[in-house]
């Protein structure tokens, strides 16, 4: 009985969430357009199924990936090998990063706008090599953006200098990359922190800095999913100078 009031508290939960972006739409399809909302029997079904995705999404977060991602890196601190924790780091950014769906959309889009712009060969094969390079590029990024974010977390470096300094070398590589690559890098800092890589990564980060002595996880713990934003753009942007 316990669990299912919890579960119907979590969708009620979902639901004020969505308020805001329900009351938008409504606001501009009702009042600003002045037409009656199409289909609202899929529309309805839609709407609870996205209520029940969110619920069951923040109950596996809590319940799997968040507990799991910091025993984990509870284990790698005790175990006391850096070579094991940083190669797991790596391997778990770019695991992560690579089965992001929103990476996987991007990548075809951009794939299908270059054939179309003349800048690869207009084919289906030319399109899946553009697009598995473009993925396994911010993957390996990623993958290194964790392992530079775990040796932060060991040797307490300030996360701020490491900012700023990635930010103006991505200001400097905006002038010489190609034009047609910008906006697909930019893009890419982005959606390599989804669904899948954020719950891991943040409880690998908080773990780690809650296993380590004299490293508090307000301060040290966070921070990885900046650099895992940060270094796709660097990286896609040095790719497109590459096959330019």
């Amino acid at each position: 009985m316990k669990s299912i009031m919890a579960l119907l508290k979590a969708m009620l939960s979902s639901f004020r969430d969505l308020l805001p972006i329900i009351f938008v739409i409504s606001f501009f399809q009702l009042v600003v357009l002045q037409q009656p909302l199409p289909q609202w029997g899929p529309i309805l079904l839609g709407l609870i199924f996205v209520v029940m995705g969110l619920t069951f999404f923040i109950f596996g977060l809590e319940m799997g990936l968040f507990p799991i991602g910091e025993s984990m890196a509870h284990a790698f601190a005790k175990k006391g090998s850096l070579a094991w924790l940083l190669v797991f780091a790596f391997c778990l950014g770019f695991g992560t990063t690579i089965a992001e769906p929103a990476l996987t959309a991007v990548a075809t889009e951009a794939a299908e706008v270059a054939a179309e712009g003349g800048m690869i060969e207009n084919n289906q094969e030319a399109q899946l090599e553009y697009a598995s390079g473009l993925r396994l590029t911010v993957a390996f990024s990623v993958g290194l953006a964790i392992m530079l974010g775990v040796i932060r977390i060991l040797k307490g470096w300030p996360i701020q200098w490491m900012i700023v300094g990635g930010y103006l070398l991505v200001m400097v590589m905006t002038w010489f990359a190609p034009p047609s690559i910008i906006g697909i890098a930019y893009d890419s800092g982005g959606v390599t922190t989804s669904t899948i890589t954020v719950p891991l990564v943040t409880a690998l980060g908080v773990g780690l800095a809650s296993s380590i002595k004299g490293r508090n996880p307000m301060i040290d713990g966070f921070g990885l999913i900046a650099f895992a934003s940060l270094t796709p753009m660097i990286f896609v942007m040095g790719y497109g100078m590459v096959l330019s």
